[in-house]
Formats: C-alpha cells, structure tokens, sequence
C-alpha cells in the first residue's frame, strides 16, 4: 500500500509517501505537490524493475509520520532501520545503506570519498547507490556531500539543501552545488 501525508516543516509544506506491505518497501518526499506525484511514479517503476510487487492503493499508516519525526530530530534514523523490507536491494547497497544509517549522525556530513573508503570501494560505487537508494530521509542519503561541495540529490537538490539545513548542516548547504 501507499500511505501519503503533507507536513508543515520549518514553514515548508513537505510531501511523504511511504510503500509498504509488512515493512517499508520505498520512501519518497517532495516540497511541491506535482514533484511529489512525478517521485512516486519514479519510486514505483523502480521498485517493480527491482523486482518489488508494490501496491500503489493509498491508504493511511503510521509510516509517513515516522519518517516525519526522522526529519524533525524526533526520531533516529537507526530506529527505522528494522522496519525496512531491504526488498530489490543489492547486497552491497544493503551493507552502504546500514552503515551510513548507523553511522553518519543527524548534523554531520560525510564524503563520497571517505564512505568509500570505511566500506572498502570507490566514490562512484558510493555515488550509485546513493542514487538508487529507495529510502531517502531513514537511509539519510542526504549526508553524503562532495569534497568540494555539496553534492548531487535524486531528484532535486532543494530537497538535500531543506534536510541539510533542518539538521543544522549549514556548512555545505551554502557551497557549490556541483
């Protein structure tokens, strides 16, 4: 099922969608309604090329809220951890995803470069999976920058400046944006 909320953060409105059957199979979020749709369409075709049966029935769970308190510091990402399904994930996404969950903390950043080298890979594998990542905000991709800036963000880089910026990470957000 697909459960949507809307948000009022830090005077935003943000947008969350969570896929779930019995665990969180996918997580998008946008600040604008027609992103929000055009990421849920992108989420589900990625899930179902993944190999994911995912039902797109929107009905409400406690998902979306969780995610919410994610955002807000009300929650730790490590606490949402068990409730993902890892479903259509590589291995080696898996082993990226938990260690950067468990280990770059709400205000703070780390490389491309120096998760590559904790995980033993290269900055471009990093960067891949980091792309593909189907559970932006728990897995907290947005705390991977660039060594000279802030980084890339799927699909728009105002979602990674707001996340940064709301956990206090105002160091990068005001850096080159490529």
């Amino acid at each position: 099922m697909l459960s949507v909320e809307r948000f009022k953060i830090a005077g935003r409105t943000v947008w969350i969608g969570v896929f779930s059957d019995e665990k969180i199979q996918g997580i998008t979020f946008s600040l604008e309604k027609e992103q929000f749709e055009r990421n849920i369409e992108r989420l589900t075709g990625f899930l179902r090329r993944r190999g994911v049966s995912v039902d797109t029935a929107r009905k409400q769970s406690e998902y979306p809220s969780l995610v919410m308190e994610v955002i807000t510091g009300e929650l730790d990402n490590g606490e949402l951890l068990p409730m993902l399904s890892f479903e259509g994930v590589t291995p080696f996404e898996r082993r990226v995803y938990e260690w950067l969950t468990k280990n770059v903390k709400r205000g703070s950043v780390i490389t491309y470069g120096s998760l590559a080298e904790a995980l033993k890979t290269s900055p471009r594998a990093i960067g891949g999976a980091m792309r593909r990542n189907p559970y932006p905000i728990v897995v907290p991709c947005h705390r991977v920058v660039a060594r000279d800036g802030i980084g890339y963000y799927t699909p728009r880089l105002e979602e990674k400046v707001f996340l940064l910026e709301i956990e206090g990470v105002k160091g990068w957000t005001g850096s080159k944006h490529t």
